[in-house]
């Protein structure tokens, strides 16, 4: 395992167990260098192969790989998948010990979730579009716990002063919260704005109960040495947030 892989700081109970990635410790080259986990990015797939191997080797389980597509939906981490495809969703759950639960960004927000009992954690991917459709709540939802049992922790993401968006993305969060204005502030082009995901991220798990979120501080843009960003490179690869409950 790199050395330069963490467990995230939050005060999560015992057998919760979580992991972040970086782009180090893989055998990837080139954009992809080096521990790129994504399949569907243009590298090798014999290296995505050999980097979820050494990745497998340091969790209980195989992950619950998900094709994510910007979307709400959420998926059980234990339940066997069909032919090997990976389930079309943006979230996943686990209550079984050893189930493990991962989302690949590369600029959009992880977002890790638990109980204060250790009964269920849960692994969202939220770029704007899912973070504005209400993955979060969805995840939070299908964990089947009151939120103010849950506490949430945001992983590496685009920061506020590199996430360039237009006016009809601010406009989409401010139609539904108007506080929302304060995650958003003009950038150099008229008509664009600089988005605070992890403000955007905090808004919304407080308006569903969550008041317990931690991390949000982490920027993977500013970083090429440790992080991918889709946003700065174009071609790159994808890291990933793990959670998972131990026996």
């Amino acid at each position: 395992m790199s050395p330069d892989w963490f467990e995230p700081d939050w005060p999560a109970p015992e057998r919760v167990r979580a992991l972040v990635t970086t782009r180090h410790g893989g055998v990837s080259d080139g954009p992809w260098a080096s521990m790129n986990l994504g399949a569907h990015v243009g590298d090798s797939p014999i290296a995505v192969a050999r980097n979820r191997a050494i990745l497998r080797a340091v969790v209980p389980s195989e992950p619950r790989w998900l094709e994510q597509i910007h979307g709400t939906d959420v998926c059980d981490a234990a339940n066997p998948i069909a032919d090997g495809v990976p389930p079309r969703a943006d979230a996943s759950v686990a209550r079984e010990a050893g189930a493990v639960c991962v989302v690949m960004t590369a600029d959009c927000l992880p977002v890790l979730f638990c109980d204060d009992d250790g009964s269920v954690v849960a692994a969202a991917h939220a770029g704007w579009r899912g973070l504005a459709a209400g993955i979060l709540d969805a995840a939070v939802a299908r964990m089947d716990v009151a939120p103010a049992r849950i506490m949430a922790w945001m992983g590496p993401a685009i920061g506020p002063d590199a996430f360039e968006v237009g006016g009809e993305v601010r406009e989409c969060f401010i139609a539904a919260d108007m506080g929302a204005e304060s995650a958003f502030h003009p950038a150099e082009l008229p008509g664009k704005w600089y988005a605070d995901l992890f403000e955007l991220a905090r808004r919304r798990l407080h308006s569903i109960g969550i008041e317990r979120v931690y991390g949000g501080d982490v920027c993977t843009y500013s970083d090429p040495l440790r992080w991918f960003s889709y946003r700065r490179d174009g071609v790159t690869g994808r890291l990933a947030s793990l959670v998972w409950l131990s026996d």
